[in-house]
């Protein structure tokens, strides 16, 4: 049988239809998995289930020459050396489309959350500090004929855009590619949302939500030239990737109310925040839950453990990166 490294626990079911056809090496830690034992164990598998906590760079895939397959429980995947992976051989696979319907919806809680300043008044309340009901107390914003702004238009973007019009948005974009399929009711918003350049988006939307995979170009895109161009009552959402937004730049907008908010489900240095995030009223902050559903979690792992499956199986993958 072939022998396959599974960096993470997965759902029972999961595990059990892997090892009805494979070997497996299960690291059971609760934090990610060492960089030296990542290696040690990689020796002599043919396939490796990994996160996106996992760094699979060279010395990895070195260590693994009989390696076959990296799934990543993901959709990013920038965690592993692609280019090298595929020079090798290896083929690299990811989990997208099965989580598209719940980090459309945890972007849109994000968007609720901090226009209508919840955790804000939670932690109010929680500390013993609310005096009760006022006209005037914590007024948040409407999005009722505001603009959300799409850095992005990949299936997420395009799913978060199909939701809008329940809220009255007006939805507004930039991207490289092409709209597509981003399921029910996608096409029809995207028949009204408004394609613009980045800078025009930034100026214009009242809220800018990101949508971009991590690569060199998206590294920082929203820095402190970028912030600049926002108004000043504008609200910046990320559930993309934590390095697509320089946290310094975020951090010093948001004390000189530069920006009305921001809510961030993903960091630059993750897990660790940048400590001037976490003093400030105005930044929800979340700790990248943004596919935390148990169905989606255990989709995205069945579909990692059939692309193993097929690979092993001399199969093509399923779901191959680009």
């Amino acid at each position: 049988m072939s022998a396959v490294l599974v960096t993470c626990k997965l759902p029972s079911s999961v595990l059990a239809k892997l090892r009805e056809r494979a070997d497996v090496d299960l690291y059971a830690g609760e934090a990610a998995i060492p960089a030296d034992e990542l290696r040690a164990r990689a020796s002599g598998k043919q396939a490796i289930v990994c996160l996106v906590t996992d760094a699979i760079d060279r010395s990895v895939l070195d260590a693994a020459p009989d390696l076959k397959i990296v799934a990543n429980v993901a959709v990013g995947y920038n965690n592993i050396d692609a280019a090298y992976a595929r020079s090798k051989g290896v083929v690299v696979t990811n989990t997208p489309d099965v989580l598209i319907d719940s980090v459309a919806d945890f972007t849109w809680a994000l968007i609720l959350a901090i226009t209508r300043r919840l955790s804000e008044g939670e932690r109010l309340v929680r500390r013993g500090a609310w005096k009760g009901w006022a006209l005037d107390f914590m007024l948040g914003t409407e999005l009722k004929g505001k603009q959300l702004g799409l850095v992005g238009l990949g299936r997420i973007a395009r799913a978060v855009a199909a939701r809008a019009p329940a809220f009255g948005v007006h939805v507004a974009y930039v991207s490289r590619s092409a709209p597509g399929d981003g399921g029910p009711g996608s096409k029809n918003v995207l028949a009204t949302a408004e394609s613009m350049s980045l800078d025009r988006l930034l100026n214009t939307s009242d809220v800018v939500s990101l949508h971009v995979p991590l690569t060199p170009e998206t590294r920082h895109l929203i820095d402190k030239k970028a912030i600049a161009r926002m108004k000043r009552s504008a609200y910046l959402i990320n559930t993309a990737r934590g390095p697509v937004v320089d946290e310094a730049a975020l951090a010093w907008a948001l004390q000189q109310h530069l920006l009305a908010g921001a809510a961030l489900d993903v960091y630059e240095n993750e897990p660790a925040v940048h400590p001037d995030l976490l003093g400030l009223e105005n930044v929800l902050l979340v700790p990248h839950l943004a596919s935390g559903t148990a169905e989606t979690r255990t989709a995205m792992a069945d579909l990692a453990i059939d692309n193993v499956i097929a690979v092993l199986g001399g199969r093509a993958p399923l779901t191959p990166v680009p």
